[in-house]
């Protein structure tokens, strides 16, 4: 009998234990391993690190109210944004400006990984603006970009739209004359990986080798890809080739600057994308004077270099200089970020 009854005020205690703790404990969530470092110069805050496993973090949580706390509350709901993807895609490519015949033609594609953060998506929809402003007729865009803002307006910065993307530009452009150049601004991680984020969707993160494999199944034979976040020299030995020049706004183990809530523009955003390209629209170029910017910058800030990276393949820069003879480069763009999402459904700054 008193085993019995013990084994019953165990149950009943554990049926009580059940009851209280989600009601006192249901909105915790995991420690972040993002870890962030102030900047005390022109912008708020350092890239973090290890984004993988933060990214891993926030699409496990199966508590929609945590989990979408990313998520405006008056868009589509996220089965409905992916639902939509497809055909966002297909729209964004129809809107491409018609190529220019007979001459080299710059298809820019530029992708803003994290959602939580409007300073990425500031950076790809100016470089969509630079483009068609200053670079003339020859030059077309698409944006993919993660924000709570534009889930109904823009296509999502995902694998999967990346590489549909990417298909749909290899059914317009001339593989032999036409130049790819591919933006990506976001954090990285200490092993060369991207953070692709809009909060609750399960978004696949991509590493350095992705990148490359993406790439290297496409038939574009002329490429610029810009890799603006932490560690990205990383991605510059799996994407060296003939014909494609390398950017990255850090060296394979340095963080870089800039991100965080209170930026409208990283560091290498600002330096080369805002600033270098309106002064001159050879991207080599441009990147000499973004690095001598981002150094300065730095030091008075007393940060550790992040010390950007390039890598110039055999080819790419003279077809780079046919594509500039083909136009003249229009006045500078001014730079002015995009309007916040609601306060009401951003989480703030990155923890």
């Amino acid at each position: 009998m008193r085993h019995a009854l013990t084994a019953l005020l165990a149950f009943v205690a554990g049926i009580i234990v059940m009851l209280w703790w989600p009601a006192h404990h249901g909105n915790q969530h995991p420690a972040s391993t993002i870890t962030t470092v102030s900047a005390p110069t022109i912008f708020a805050k350092q890239a973090p690190a290890n984004v993988a496993t933060a990214a891993s973090t926030n699409t496990d949580d199966t508590e929609s109210a945590d989990a979408g706390s990313d998520w405006p509350a008056n868009g589509p709901s996220p089965e409905q944004a992916l639902f939509a993807q497809p055909r966002m895609v297909r729209d964004a490519l129809a809107k491409l400006t018609p190529r220019v015949a007979g001459k080299p033609n710059l298809y820019v594609v530029s992708f803003a990984g994290d959602g939580e953060e409007d300073v990425f998506r500031n950076e790809a929809e100016y470089a969509a603006q630079l483009t068609a402003h200053r670079f003339g007729p020859t030059a077309h865009s698409v944006v993919l970009e993660n924000n709570p803002a534009t889930l109904d307006v823009a296509p999502l910065a995902s694998w999967s739209n990346l590489e549909a993307t990417l298909d749909g530009l290899a059914t317009v452009m001339h593989p032999d004359q036409d130049i790819l150049l591919l933006y990506l601004t976001t954090h990285g991680d200490p092993d060369h990986n991207l953070l692709v984020d809009m909060d609750p969707l399960p978004l696949d993160q991509i590493g350095a080798q992705d990148l490359a494999g993406i790439l290297e199944k496409r038939p574009f034979k002329w490429k610029v890809v810009v890799v603006n976040a932490c560690y990205s020299g990383g991605f510059v030995p799996p994407l060296h080739h003939a014909g494609t020049l390398v950017l990255t706004a850090a060296r394979t183990d340095r963080s870089s600057f800039g991100c965080g809530s209170d930026s409208d523009a990283t560091y290498f955003g600002k330096a080369w994308l805002i600033d270098a390209l309106n002064r001159t629209p050879d991207f080599i170029a441009a990147f000499a004077l973004a690095k001598s910017d981002i150094a300065t910058w730095e030091k008075q800030g007393k940060l550790t270099p992040s010390e950007p990276q390039i890598d110039i393949g055999d080819g790419i820069a003279a077809q780079l200089a046919a594509w500039r003879s083909g136009f003249t480069p229009g006045a500078a763009v001014p730079f002015k970020p995009a309007a916040p999402a609601q306060a009401t459904s951003m989480t703030g700054e990155t923890p």
